[in-house]
């Protein structure tokens, strides 16, 4: 454990111990404001150090710098010989943030920041006086100098308690100092430094996130904007640095990945380490993204979605190949423009710091109620309830029908086509998701792309060689069976969804929004035979769904023979010598449901996972913890199935579909 961690520990453990606060008065500067804190509220019998801490409050669109500032700037100056029983003062940085100004680099700190103190009296338990002039340089569009001085009296004894207030605060800071790398996961690799650049190699035990580097080469050195390429699934990182003024000495690298950060020292190699094969990288996930896009036109999420094509594609066999082939293109646009969409959504969450993931938004029960409505509204298309022409109005534009022609319809399938598959995982899915997600916005774009044109594959078929459609059966009779059956199908995952809905939104929820649904199917109905108390009946309907209760749902129960998941009870179990199976799982995920009812409720699986800590995380509604644990295993979507034990203490990932022979010998080889 490294003394960082040491000395966090110990003020956490102290912070039940609240008394008055230990902090020298605040100096106002012109752009900030300055004080110091101390943890102790004075100087312990026999206590030889003080946690202490330089706090700077900056005001709205000034900075201040890093102990390496960049293109310009300068580190903090403290003066601390006025001070009385001090031998030492050691201040530490914690990690700093990147600021571009008229195309200038710095690193520094924007709106507050503590630098922590670690304070060694030369008369230990004796009392101390702390004293310092603080030259601190803060800029905006102009630079100003300030001169601070600041005091804090510590007495002897001082009831040997903590400040909690100050404790908690010195320990959010000191958390930010990075460390040495070995209880963060990073490494450095190849490291090259010329006049030009510095290139250098890193690795990370998880994937990288939002990752930087703040090279540092003497106080003169200065370092543009570093390019990153990812490879290895986050894993692996090359960088190349422009140098913009050479440097001398020790050459350091601090790391910074979201909390995690190290500073490593780097020993220059003669040659330059080659950039990962991006592009080729790259094209061998654009066509696994295609695969799976393709692959997720059998899986039921999309199935009753497609019914609706089908049925528009029974009753086209007499049009013409260029009116059939324009009604597919537009389907193709339909999915196309909701995959690129769902992108660009991805990038602007990602550039804000929110965590993105595949299928999410199935959490969300708005959106779920949007998608119930919208179902039924197809399938009441499909039963001839209703049949409208383009309209300006969305809604219209979603349900129109495409027996009566029209291109927003086709567009309107495709894109309802691609919304329905994304709660599903198929193949080969999860690899391109994941590659995407520990990328930039290009690659994340291009993969999205990927998938939409494997999903929209069938439609383009059909738009490529319209003539297929001729080799139909000829429109009859029969086709209105087709299309009732069809509906049902629609009416089925409309019913499927509400159920996701009781376990995102509450039963109350469910019950009105199903209420809503129900009343709108009727009131078609009656409209179509000419009862114009139908209209009267859906108005009552949702009147009525307005008071029934919305309560908040209550969490799901574990099946018998299943714990709740936590990091806490898998690190028990693997500690105690015990095998942990580890199931990510929701309500709205159907390959989820698929791998439990054809794989672990199988009399063999489930007799294997009963004697084992069997544990399932429920991933219904959003939970950030277990959003955490698929990100630190480069996961962002489910199903995800992890075992561990004796002989796989970090864990043995399984495929998205399971099969009884990968859990058995999954489980078998971390039995040990």
């Amino acid at each position: 454990m490294t003394v960082k961690m040491l000395r966090l520990f110990a003020l956490l453990c102290l912070l039940p111990l609240s008394v008055a606060a230990a902090e020298s008065q605040s100096v106002r500067g012109r752009a900030v404001e300055a004080r110091l804190i101390a943890a102790e509220d004075g100087i312990r019998a026999e206590s030889g150090t003080v946690s202490a801490g330089l706090a700077l409050t900056l005001d709205a669109g000034w900075k201040t710098y890093w102990r390496s500032p960049g293109e310009v700037g300068l580190p903090p100056v403290l003066d601390w010989s006025g001070s009385e029983n001090i031998a030492d003062v050691e201040l530490s940085y914690p990690v700093p943030e990147r600021f571009t100004a008229f195309d200038i680099q710095n690193f520094g700190y924007g709106k507050e920041v503590v630098f922590p103190l670690n304070v060694r009296l030369a008369d230990p338990g004796a009392a101390a006086r702390l004293e310092v002039t603080a030259e601190i340089l803060v800029c905006a569009d102009i630079c100003v100098p300030e001169r601070l001085d600041l005091a804090l009296a510590l007495p002897a004894g001082g009831g040997g308690g903590v400040d909690a207030e100050a404790a908690e605060t010195l320990a959010h800071w000191i958390a930010r100092i990075p460390g040495d790398g070995s209880g963060s996961g990073l490494a450095l690799g190849d490291v090259h430094l010329d006049e030009e650049a510095l290139t250098l190699t890193a690795a990370s035990d998880v994937p990288f996130g939002d990752v930087d580097l703040f090279p540092e080469h003497g106080p003169y050195a200065a370092f543009d904007a570093p390019e990153i390429v990812l490879s290895d699934g986050g894993r692996a990182l090359w960088a190349r640095v422009p140098v913009l003024a050479p440097g001398e000495g020790a050459l350091d690298i601090t790391l910074a990945d979201g909390d995690r950060a190290a500073t490593l020292r780097a020993v220059p190699g003669p040659v330059a380490p080659a950039p990962p094969a991006a592009g080729t990288g790259l094209w061998a996930i654009l066509a696994i993204a295609a695969l799976g896009g393709l692959i997720l036109n059998v899986m039921p999420c999309v199935l009753p979605v497609l019914s609706i094509k089908l049925a528009s594609a029974l009753q086209a066999a007499d049009r013409s190949a260029a009116r059939v082939r324009a009604g597919f293109v537009a389907s193709v646009a339909g999915v196309m423009v909701f995959f690129a969409g769902l992108a660009g959504i991805v990038i602007a969450l990602r550039e804000a710091g929110v965590a993105v993931g595949w299928g999410v938004q199935f959490q969300n029960p708005v959106f779920l109620a949007v998608m119930i409505v919208l179902m039924v509204l197809f399938a009441a298309n499909l039963f001839g309830f209703f049949a409208v022409r383009l309209g300006p109005a969305a809604m219209t534009g979603m349900a129109r029908t495409e027996a009566r022609g029209g291109w927003g319809g086709d567009f309107a399938t495709g894109a309802f086509a691609a919304v329905m598959a994304t709660p599903c995982s198929a193949p080969f899915l999860g690899t391109a998701v994941t590659y995407a997600l520990t990328h930039g916005p290009a690659q994340i774009l291009a993969v999205f792309l990927a998938m939409g044109a494997g999903l929209a594959a069938p439609f383009a078929l059909v738009a490529i060689r319209p003539g297929l459609v001729r080799r139909l059966p000829r429109p009859g009779r029969w086709m209105m069976a087709i299309r009732w059956g069809l509906g049902v199908l629609l009416i089925l995952a409309a019913v499927w969804l509400v159920t996701v809905l009781a376990a995102a939104g509450g039963v109350g929820m469910a019950l009105a929004v199903g209420a809503v649904a129900a009343a709108m199917l009727l009131a078609l109905a009656m409209w179509r035979r000419g009862w114009a108390v139908g209209g009267v009946g859906l108005a009552a309907a949702l009147g009525a769904a307005l008071f029934v209760p919305v309560s908040a749902p209550p969490r799901a129960e574990i099946a018998s023979g299943w714990q709740v998941w936590s990091e806490a009870r898998v690190a028990e179990a693997v500690a105690s010598g015990e095998t942990v199976f580890v199931d990510v799982t929701a309500d709205w995920c159907l390959t989820c449901k698929a791998n439990k009812t054809l794989v672990l409720e199988r009399a063999g699986v489930a007799d294997a996972l009963a004697a084992v800590v069997a544990l399932r995380a429920d991933w219904t509604r959003a939970d950030e913890a277990i959003a955490d644990y698929l990100r630190e295993n480069g996961r962002f979507g489910i199903p995800f199935n992890q075992v561990f034990g004796p002989g796989a203490p970090e864990g043995i990932v399984l495929p998205e579909l399971l099969t009884e022979a990968a859990v058995l010998d999954a489980l078998e080889q971390a039995g040990g």
